[in-house]
């Protein structure tokens, strides 16, 4: 197990193109030691992404609507198809350098994958995993959709999990390019509300037991994205109990 712990940051809302010009810098920074690795939490405002093989196909209205209610349509350097951000979800961005054991992609999607079916079954729900399609699945609907990039060894974007997440703007796309199945939020299938932060709390766990990992969490959200590397450069948190 690596000796330096991962430290989770909380941001807050946060613009999509921001938060991912952050996520870029970080990575670079890992690549060449100047940060730990780092776990980046956060919400967006209403937006709608692709993956780096993506367009506009899987739009079920015009992209002008979307454009003329200054809801962002952005085509990213992850992995995945389309998918809709908005408040509600629990969005973690992980910033990892892998070790020389976990090089693969598909390792270090099947940890992260493993980790929200942790905190589902901490609810009593029973996730699934589909080889054909990433992400976690509840029944033929999602839950939390995956993708990632890797760059030179080193981890960004993440995944984006439906808590209490309002579904209606999934109705204008094609989730994940699949159009024979539904996307769900934990909210929904528990029948009562879930507090982000308690989620969050699980996830945090999951994420130390899965990827062996001692986790810190900054007791203090970060009030802006400027002060994200002062931040990592303390090195300081609470460690979270897996």
């Amino acid at each position: 197990m690596p000796s330096e712990p991962v430290i989770a940051l909380r941001l807050g809302q946060v613009d999509y193109r921001a938060a991912w010009e952050l996520q870029r810098s970080l990575a670079r920074a890992r690549r060449l030691d100047e940060i730990p690795d780092v776990v980046l939490v956060l919400e967006h405002p209403p937006t709608f992404t692709t993956g780096r093989r993506g367009g506009t196909h899987h739009l079920r209205i015009p992209l002008d609507w979307l454009v003329a209610r200054g809801i962002p349509y952005y085509v990213t350097d992850r992995g995945g198809d389309v998918t809709y951000h908005g408040p509600g979800q629990l969005v973690a961005y992980v910033i990892l350098r892998l070790g020389e054991g976990q090089r693969r992609v598909r390792r270090f999607v099947e940890q992260l994958e493993g980790t929200i079916l942790d905190v589902l079954a901490t609810y009593g729900i029973q996730g699934v995993l589909d080889p054909a399609h990433p992400g976690v699945w509840v029944g033929h609907e999602k839950v939390a959709a995956i993708g990632i990039a890797i760059h030179h060894g080193v981890t960004y974007h993440g995944f984006a999990f439906n808590v209490t997440t309002d579904l209606e703007p999934f109705g204008w796309i094609v989730p994940c390019g699949i159009p024979d199945r539904g996307v769900t939020s934990l909210t929904r299938l528990l029948g009562y509300r879930v507090e982000l932060d308690e989620v969050l709390h699980h996830w945090l766990a999951a994420f130390a037991r899965r990827f062996q990992r001692e986790v810190w969490l900054d007791p203090e959200p970060v009030d802006s994205l400027a002060a994200v590397r002062p931040r990592l450069m303390c090195r300081r948190g609470v460690t979270v109990q897996s």
